[in-house]
């Protein structure tokens, strides 16, 4: 028998990168869980698959709704589950704390206890963040998975206790709960409210003439270390197949260090247009930042054999050339 595995958040970058890649090199049965109120474009090229049930079916659920999440978890019976659904907007946490924490950390709690309480026990991937580590003093760099907690922002927050969640459940009821704290990963599908996404986004408008060559930017010298969401999603499958060790937490990320204004640079030298003006937006930047986010991934390498095998350049060329086609197409595209 085939294994069925869930996915929280299917509709999202990285749970829709996440059923590409299990659909193409592994025989499970893939049960995505979406909200009724979702945006739908990641997954449309999923349709004709799951109309024919062609392992796959799109499941209504909702983490701030216990009852769905039992009746998902009731009708699926996985023997995987990969939770990536949550408010994962940083910048959109400072004006709605409220639903981040209950969507993030009440949601995760809800979920785990409709998974106890359907008295099934799958191998379980809680998605928590780098983010959870947020100000990091440059000489405790890189970031290991003993790092203080300092989140920054209300979504980092959420993200602790998302976290916390996955391991008291772990530690009190047995499930075998595995945690990922995935620094910046980036690509294809990446919601335009990142800074990378969005000035690729603007590139592809400024190149169709649709805006004036202006980009709008936030704070271009926060540290990063990037990784494109296919290595990431790759980089899951393993923490669940390869030697599962219930109630571990890993740090995964990519090996480019840059800073944003690096990441803006190459984007600009990539893009059709010579001369661009850079204008600093307030209302894109927080009130304090996670500006130092360089992570020690060598628990998770050993453990897995795990390794990014795609280039920031072709991750960058391949987000700017998702925005260029959505501009072409003529797709609604609102301009932030």
């Amino acid at each position: 028998m085939k294994n069925k595995v869930l996915i929280t958040g299917i509709t999202g970058m990285v749970g829709s990168h996440l059923a590409d890649y299990l659909l193409s090199k592994t025989d499970w049965f893939i049960h995505g869980m979406c909200r009724w109120r979702s945006p739908i474009d990641n997954i449309t090229h999923l349709f004709d698959r799951a109309n024919k049930k062609d392992r796959i079916e799109f499941h209504n659920g909702d983490l701030c709704d216990f009852l769905s999440l039992f009746d998902v978890i009731s009708k699926t019976k996985p023997d995987f589950v990969f939770h990536l659904a949550a408010q994962s907007y940083p910048q959109t946490s400072f004006t709605s704390p409220l639903v981040t924490f209950d969507t993030n950390i009440s949601g995760t709690l809800r979920l785990l206890e409709a998974i106890r309480k359907n008295k099934i026990n799958p191998l379980i991937h809680i998605c928590s963040s780098s983010e959870v580590f947020g100000r990091v003093p440059s000489e405790n760099l890189p970031i290991d998975e003993l790092c203080n907690f300092h989140p920054a922002s209300p979504y980092a927050i959420s993200k602790v206790g998302t976290d916390l969640v996955g391991r008291y459940y772990s530690e009190a009821f047995g499930l075998k709960v595995m945690t990922t704290r995935m620094f910046t990963h980036t690509g294809p599908r990446r919601g335009d409210v990142f800074a990378e996404s969005t000035f690729a986004k603007q590139i592809a408008l400024i190149e169709q003439g649709i805006i004036p060559p202006i980009i709008n930017v936030g704070n271009l010298k926060s540290l990063r270390t990037i990784a494109d969401v296919r290595d990431a999603v790759r980089a899951y499958h393993m923490l669940l197949t390869i030697n599962p060790v219930p109630g571990e937490v890993y740090n995964i990320g990519g090996d480019y260090t840059c800073k944003i204004k690096d990441i803006l640079n190459y984007l600009i030298k990539i893009s059709k247009i010579n001369e661009i003006e850079i204008n600093i937006d307030k209302k894109r930047l927080r009130p304090i930042d996670a500006d130092l986010q360089v992570p020690d991934t060598s628990k998770f390498r050993t453990h897995t054999g795990w390794s990014p095998k795609i280039k920031f350049e072709q991750t960058m060329e391949d987000l700017l050339n998702y925005w260029r086609k959505r501009v072409k197409d003529k797709e609604d595209i609102i301009i932030r």
